[in-house]
C-alpha cells in the first residue's frame, strides 16, 4: 500500500510540485489579505512575514550545515596516505615476488 502511494507520488511529481507551490502562494496572499490579531512583536503583523522567516531559517541551517560539514567532516583525497604506507609496501613486496595473495 505505502509502496503504491510513493510510485504514484513520484509518477505525478510534476503536478505535486506546481500544487505545493500554488498553495503555498495561496496561503502568502491570505496572509497578506487577512489579518491574524496576533502582534506579539510588530514584525509579525507583516504580511508574509512566517513564509519569509522560515525560508530564511531553512537556508541558513542549510549553510550552517555545510559549513560544519566542509570543516569538521570532509578530508582531503591524502588525507589516510601516511596510515596506508606500511600496507602498500608489504602490497608491493608480495606483487614483487609474484604472489597475489598473502596464503
Amino acid at each position: 500500500m505505502l509502496v503504491k502511494l510513493l510510485d504514484l507520488l513520484v509518477r505525478n511529481a510534476i503536478w505535486l510540485k506546481r500544487g505545493m507551490l500554488a498553495a503555498m502562494a495561496v496561503l502568502v496572499i491570505a496572509d497578506l489579505l487577512i489579518a491574524t490579531g496576533y502582534d506579539r512583536f510588530p514584525w509579525e503583523t507583516w504580511g508574509g512575514f512566517g513564509a519569509l522567516f522560515g525560508v530564511l531559517a531553512c537556508l541558513i541551517l542549510i549553510g550552517l550545515a555545510k559549513a560544519l560539514g566542509l570543516g569538521l567532516v570532509y578530508r582531503r583525497e591524502t588525507y589516510y596516505d601516511n596510515e596506508l604506507a606500511p600496507y602498500r609496501t608489504l602490497d608491493e613486496a608480495t606483487k614483487a615476488r609474484g604472489r597475489d595473495d598473502l596464503s
